[in-house]
């Protein structure tokens, strides 16, 4: 095979908020980690077992200041990426090890307030789905990509339906 390809694609929950680290220059980092999981159900014992791996994802400058404006704890995010292991000497001598998902592209998965506490007159609402809005795409970040819901469609057919 003449290349090689290091992508990875999640779809998770973040554990917390953005952390953001400025850097003279006006560069910028922010770091959240990442939670997905896997659910079956044990042959043997019958019961459902469900696992959660932890991801560690690194957005930088633009993306992750928009990030950091944008993502709250327990927003569901599509992302991809590439996988980036690095090492450095702690404060103590020790060689410390990381593994990091580089992240490339996502799209925020989580309607704009669903996370938020519902207000009395937001719970006496019926549910209903909701086009959500996204911000506009950094001039400065070509390889961030933000999704917006599909428009909906009509058809002759949907005529008899009261809503």
């Amino acid at each position: 095979m003449a290349g090689t390809v290091n992508k990875v694609i999640l779809i998770g929950h973040t554990g917390d908020e953005v952390k953001m680290k400025y850097f003279e220059g006006g560069n910028c980092i922010g770091r959240f980690p990442l939670a997905t999981n896997e659910e079956y159900v044990n042959r043997n014992t019958g019961e459902r077992v469900s696992n959660t791996e932890w991801h560690n994802c690194v957005v930088r400058n633009k993306a992750a200041e928009v990030c950091e404006k944008y993502l709250k704890k327990g927003d569901k995010v599509y992302i991809e990426g590439r996988i980036k292991n690095r090492q450095w000497t702690g404060e103590d001598g020790q060689q410390r090890y990381t593994t990091e998902i580089q992240v490339q592209e996502f799209t925020f998965l989580t309607p704009k307030g669903e996370n938020a506490a519902p207000t009395q007159q937001q719970s006496q609402r019926p549910v209903q789905p909701q086009q959500v809005s996204r911000p506009a795409q950094p001039q400065q970040q070509a390889n961030q990509s933000y999704q917006s819901a599909p428009a909906p469609t009509s058809s002759d057919d949907d005529d008899d339906l009261p809503f």
